[in-house]
């Protein structure tokens, strides 16, 4: 029986699935996360973070936070019937499904990354939504034999705009094509090539964050969107989001805000004046400027990783030999084997307190300095863009290790996953033909872009 001096609390996952804890009134947020972890079966969640829902907006928890901090008084008076709400979301988006470990894990990101393609407002991309739509039939319904056709509800995996466009008869009849074409595709491949795919879309891996651009604005028109390799920010125009700025992190040279003022400065050589936009409060603007520095340096820690996988991938899509395959492989894995990060990802959600400097090799690669200091509300901060923070999920993949335990895997295990790549590789490119026979269909980047105004 749960006593005065213990909340109940309710965790949302991204898969619909809710899982209940309860925990003690002084309690942090890291308290919560061990329960979910305790519940899951995993050992951590790497790429997610509890959110809290306010103002329209998810923010993460500082895990090192107490709870109370983030209810209120409400926290301290306690309620009988309804729990507190908190939200299991995707806080670092990755540029391989291969980089998640724990395979429950990736099926929770994948399923988040469901949700935003079906909200997705990237319309110059349709034929992308297509394969989209064929790899989840396939992780989801399995293979399928040419004789159905209608059976799965196009608002289950299409974007309403794109349903209004084509019609629904349309969808029905072409995305089986693209669809029986990965017969013999496992369901965890299914996942990957989705992931893969969904990295692709403008809006897809980003997390968005509504600013007003002047402080006493009653509208927050503009849209910050921390993304894989830097940052977004849109406007909306009559209901559209209008691509303002998509800056990279090497084009930024810092953060800062003091209240609900939030700033950002480009380096010099852009030639772009201080972006000065208002966030609902301090609270708001101190969340976002740890998400935004927690991101980057996800980023810099995973980017050798991200390229080796993706010369894994490479390698399987051209037409070497297989000869060729195995003795590239075995390069591969002996330059993976030979690095070490061995930092934990906890170090991704812990607040910015450490200074810290590149080497003079990663000042002439990324030409920014390093800086990170203590957040506050009630002074201007900062944060200059680049920490060489170092992960210990990263380091297991890049020795081989499982999540449950240490294991050395050897040159024939790349090489089966190189073939296994090589395999679906080939599938890929009879799905390329498919979408150039299905009507008004081009696969180069400007499809459909004279279609804009048809919705």
């Amino acid at each position: 029986m749960r006593t005065t001096q213990e909340r109940q609390v309710c965790i949302l996952l991204p898969n619909k699935q809710r899982l209940d804890c309860a925990v003690r009134v002084r309690a942090r947020g890291h308290e919560v996360l061990n329960s979910v972890l305790q519940q899951l079966g995993v050992r951590e969640l790497q790429v997610f973070g509890l959110a809290l829902f306010r103002d329209n907006e998810y923010l993460f928890l500082d895990l090192e936070q107490k709870l109370s901090k983030y209810f209120g008084k409400r926290w301290n008076r306690g309620s009988l019937m309804v729990p507190f709400m908190l939200f299991l979301r995707v806080q670092y988006y990755v540029e391989s499904g291969r980089l998640i470990m724990s395979s429950k894990v990736q099926q929770l990101y994948y399923a988040e990354l469901r949700q935003k393609v079906l909200h997705s407002q990237s319309r110059h991309q349709e034929a992308s939504f297509f394969q989209l739509a064929a790899s989840a039939l396939q992780a989801e319904v399995g293979d399928l034999h040419r004789k159905h056709t209608h059976y799965f509800l196009p608002e289950d995996y299409f974007p309403s705009w794109l349903i209004k466009r084509r019609g629904r008869d349309f969808l029905l009849q072409h995305c089986p094509v693209l669809h029986v074409e990965l017969r013999g595709v496992s369901r965890s491949q299914a996942i990957l090539q989705f992931i893969k795919e969904a990295s692709g879309l403008q809006d897809g891996p980003v997390i968005f964050y509504r600013m007003k651009q002047e402080k006493k604005g009653l509208r927050s028109s503009i849209l910050l969107g921390v993304a894989l390799k830097g940052v977004h920010i849109y406007q909306e125009v009559e209901g559209k989001q209008c691509l303002l700025y998509d800056f990279s992190w090497t084009d930024i040279d810092r953060f800062t805000f003091q209240g609900s003022r939030f700033d950002i400065t480009a380096v010099g050589s852009l030639c772009l004046p201080k972006l000065v936009y208002y966030t609902p409060s301090a609270f708001h603007s101190k969340h976002i400027l740890r998400h935004l520095s927690d991101s980057h340096r996800l980023h810099i820690n995973t980017r050798e990783a991200a390229v080796y996988i993706q010369q894994l991938e490479d390698m399987q899509a051209s037409q070497f030999y297989k000869e060729a395959y195995i003795c590239d492989t075995t390069h591969l894995t002996h330059r993976l084997q030979s690095n070490s990060l061995t930092s934990s990802m906890s170090d991704c959600s812990r607040a910015v307190e450490t200074t810290a400097a590149w080497s003079k090799e990663e000042e002439e690669e990324d030409k920014v300095s390093v800086r990170e200091s203590e957040l506050c509300a009630d002074e201007p901060e900062e944060v200059f863009v680049d920490d060489p923070a170092e992960l210990s999920w990263l380091s297991e993949l890049l020795h081989g290790a499982s999540i449950d335990g240490p294991l050395v895997l050897s040159s024939s295990y790349w090489e089966a996953v190189t073939m296994e790549m090589k395999q679906v590789s080939k599938l890929q490119i009879s799905r390329i033909e498919n979408l150039r026979r299905i009507k008004g269909f081009s696969v180069s980047s400007d499809l459909c872009a004279g279609s804009e105004e048809e919705s």
